[in-house]
């Protein structure tokens, strides 16, 4: 486990910052804990916690496709980058952030966390 790392995430994920204090200070109960009434482990949102994390991130608009498509935790974390831009039929500015600033580093985090 490399808490370092982590670190690099961009300071505008306000979501991600209590998760990774507490892997940093070697919390052993963090899987059980909820962080903003979400699971923190995205792979175990549901499609509602999906598109509440998308509204907490100040995109209300665009939120409400990810629960027309059905996308739940699971399903985000398998988004690529040409899904988020053409699959949810959104505006190409909102779409372009939606997933460099939130889909990539939720699976690059994801990933790190269920790697080792």
């Amino acid at each position: 486990v490399r808490g370092v790392a982590e670190v690099k995430e961009p300071c505008s994920l306000p979501m991600l910052s209590v998760d990774m204090e507490n892997k940093e200070n070697g919390s052993v109960g963090v899987k059980n804990s909820m962080e903003n009434g979400r699971p923190p482990d995205p792979a175990d949102w549901a499609v509602m916690d999906v598109v509440n994390y998308f509204r907490t991130a100040g995109f209300e608009e665009q939120a409400s496709a990810f629960q027309e498509q059905e996308i739940d935790g699971k399903s985000l974390l398998l988004m690529t980058r040409n899904d988020v831009l053409t699959g949810l039929q959104l505006k190409l500015g909102p779409a372009l952030k939606i997933y460099e600033y939130h889909v990539k580093p939720l699976q690059t985090k994801h990933l790190k966390n269920h790697s080792s």
